[in-house]
């Protein structure tokens, strides 16, 4: 029985640092380092919700290139089951560029690849049948998933008696609540950050954005709030509560940091703890990985999450 089955992007992240200057055409410019990391919300989501101590299943689709290999070979080497990961012969893997500023924040270059040609067709329904959730992740970016096919998708896993949840990427399309909207009545935790959140409700205040999404259908809403933490809301008649992060702790790097917030609510909801419970300790593992470079890096045991929680003050 797997605690989590990850559903989404995977994406190899050729990360740049630090990047005082973009070059302009035909010039260079010198960077630190450049390393190859393990990236994409479902890939990171599983990863770092195994080293948490909850077991996972990934999946997605790569390509059978070099990139591809990297990737499936960290998830193995993790102890993520990897049976659901599908190989395409005719697209590459995702990969991004990420060039990391010297404060830490990120700008990237994007390949969709094979990620915009997994389909529901793709998915193996003996993994979901074995999951308690189901968490997909990376909507906006699974081009032929997205949509209609995720709702089935959805629905389907509300069928087979699932806890459902939700996090999405950027939409540089700006496609937005039309794309999304059809599957929140099927979504049973959403946790867009602020920024999303404010695009998709076409709302400005945390109160109103999650009145929009309760009135869509979604029964949890969970927005992550970069520097500020989390605001959390349990149903629509409940009041909606904001837990502060670590401010006192040095970014290193941001890459991965939403990911990683997500992986660990759903590890701790995985120990059956309280949405209170699962917000601050997400918290706590989004703090984590700032403070290393890469999507998984910094990320620790439950146990180390918890003693660090106990030894710092949030705020």
């Amino acid at each position: 029985m797997y605690d989590v089955a990850c559903v989404g992007i995977l994406v190899a992240d050729v990360i740049a640092g630090k990047v005082s200057n973009i070059p302009q055409k035909g010039l260079l410019e010198h960077v630190d380092s450049v390393k190859i990391y393990s990236g994409g919300n479902a890939m990171t989501a599983s990863i770092n919700i195994k080293k948490l101590g909850a077991k996972t299943a990934i999946i997605g689709m790569v390509g059978k290139d070099i990139f591809g290999s990297f990737l499936k070979q960290c998830l193995a080497d993790r102890g993520v089951d990897v049976k659901g990961l599908k190989e395409s012969d005719d697209y590459q893997t995702s990969t991004s560029i990420v060039m990391v500023s010297e404060d830490g924040e990120r700008s990237f270059l994007h390949c969709v690849g094979a990620n915009g040609h997994f389909s529901v067709n793709d998915i193996d329904y003996d993994i979901i049948k074995d999951s308690k959730v189901v968490f997909v992740t990376g909507t906006y970016l699974l081009d032929t998933f997205d949509g209609a096919q995720t709702m089935e998708f959805l629905k389907k896993c509300k069928e087979m008696g699932k806890t459902t949840v939700l996090d999405c990427c950027w939409d540089s399309k700006d496609r937005w609540g039309s794309l999304l909207d059809m599957s929140m009545p099927y979504i049973d935790i959403f946790m867009p950050s602020i920024d999303e959140a404010k695009r998709i409700a076409k709302k400005d205040t945390l109160k109103e954005i999650a009145d929009v999404f309760f009135e869509k259908g979604v029964k949890t809403v969970v927005i992550k709030n970069g520097k500020y933490g989390c605001y959390v809301r349990e149903s629509f008649a409940g009041e909606g509560k904001e837990y502060p992060t670590y401010l006192s702790i040095k970014r290193v790097d941001t890459t991965g940091a939403g990911d990683s917030f997500c992986s660990g609510f759903l590890a701790a909801f995985a120990r059956g703890k309280s949405i209170e419970e699962c917000a601050k300790f997400a918290n706590a593992v989004g703090t984590h990985c700032i403070m290393a470079s890469g999507a998984t890096t910094g990320i620790k045991s439950y146990e180390e999450t918890l003693k660090f929680m106990e030894e710092h003050e949030v705020g």
